[in-house]
């Protein structure tokens, strides 16, 4: 499912236009974006949450040239599901 469909099939469940549904969901994506970009953490109960790991310096291996090279730390983020979402997919 891509963010098109995604938007046709929230709009039909709820009855509100594509338009205004639209709007909701890219709120309610760059809400999610903007708040992980400040290192904390969007839990939504029953789904899961949304936060941010930090990635710490290491050493790496040029498989090319077999040389060590630094790898920068670096943060990224992570979906831990939540217990309801895992059982209705583990349906």
């Amino acid at each position: 499912m891509n963010k098109a469909e995604l938007i046709a099939a929230v709009a039909e469940k709820t009855g509100m236009s594509k338009k205004d549904t639209e709007a909701v969901i890219v709120a309610a994506l760059n809400t999610i974006t903007e708040t992980l970009a400040d290192e904390e953490k969007v839990q939504l109960v029953g789904f899961g949450s949304f936060e941010v790991k930090k990635r710490a310096e290491r050493t790496g291996l040029n498989p090319k040239t077999m040389e060590s090279i630094a790898i920068p730390a670096s943060k990224a983020p992570v979906f831990k599901a939540g217990k309801a979402l895992k059982e209705a997919v583990a349906k």
